[in-house]
């Protein structure tokens, strides 16, 4: 594989979960527990949710619009709501905020430790003249990135709540890449985009990006290169230089 000449980028934007940290993982169980308790709830007997439905239908999107993408592919419609309705509403906007509760007890209770390929690699960028961004379509992007240790090493964090204050649309619209790097002063032709979500590449090939590296942390290779992406990893260690010079940093100082 030829690694990038990452000196040669003004900006790279990485999404996070499953990119940086592994709550991709966490999302995954909060959402199987959400959907298949309201499935059982909902139609007795129905086909459960499964981790094919996370990556078809849910991964990399904004919150509500996974809830709304799922359950139109079980045929199944809600009222919209509002961003402020209960939990225990039966709306696209209740279903999501009975996720989000679900996801913020268990980061809470366990925590989250980023990928160590991944922090090497961003030992790496802190000895290159590069700017960093954190675009992600979850609002706890922020709190995620404290939790494990990384906050201080990105220039900004465009999180789900960023999107909804700048109406941005969410993945696989290349807004918000767009936006963080415009924040960090680059053109997408001067600025690589990380992601492993499907919708995450198709946001960075459609906003023309000078490059689009897929992580692949389940999506499968070929299905991130038909998304777009000029590049697919399965760590980002993957992408270091050989016999690099690292400062002496770790993820959680």
């Amino acid at each position: 594989m030829t690694r990038p000449a990452w000196e040669t980028y003004a900006a790279i934007l990485f999404d996070l979960d499953g990119v940086i940290t592994p709550t991709a993982v966490v999302h995954m169980r909060a959402w199987e527990e959400m959907f298949n308790a309201y499935l059982r709830q909902k139609t007795p007997g129905a086909e459960p949710y499964t981790e094919q439905d996370y990556f078809a239908y849910v991964d990399g999107k904004p919150r509500y619009d996974g809830v709304r993408d799922f359950l139109a592919s079980r045929d199944i419609e809600l009222p919209e709501g509002t961003p402020e309705d209960s939990p225990d509403l039966e709306t696209v906007c209740g279903l999501g905020n009975r996720k989000n509760n679900a996801f913020n007890e268990v980061l809470e209770r366990d925590g989250v430790e980023a990928y160590p390929g991944s922090v090497r690699f961003l030992d790496y960028l802190a000895t290159l003249d590069v700017r960093l961004a954190v675009v992600s379509s979850s609002v706890n992007a922020p709190t995620v990135l404290k939790s494990a240790g990384l906050l201080d090493r990105f220039e900004t964090v465009v999180s789900g709540a960023v999107a909804d204050e700048q109406g941005l649309p969410g993945k696989p619209a290349p807004d918000t890449f767009v936006y963080a790097g415009s924040v960090l002063g680059a053109t997408p032709s001067e600025a690589v985009v990380l992601e492993d979500a499907v919708s995450g590449v198709r946001a960075g090939k459609a906003g023309d990006f000078a490059l689009v590296v897929g992580v692949d942390r389940g999506a499968g290779h070929d299905t991130l290169t038909d998304a777009g992406a000029g590049l697919v990893v399965s760590d980002l260690a993957e992408l270091i230089p050989e016999n690099p010079d690292l400062p002496a940093r770790g993820a959680q100082q």
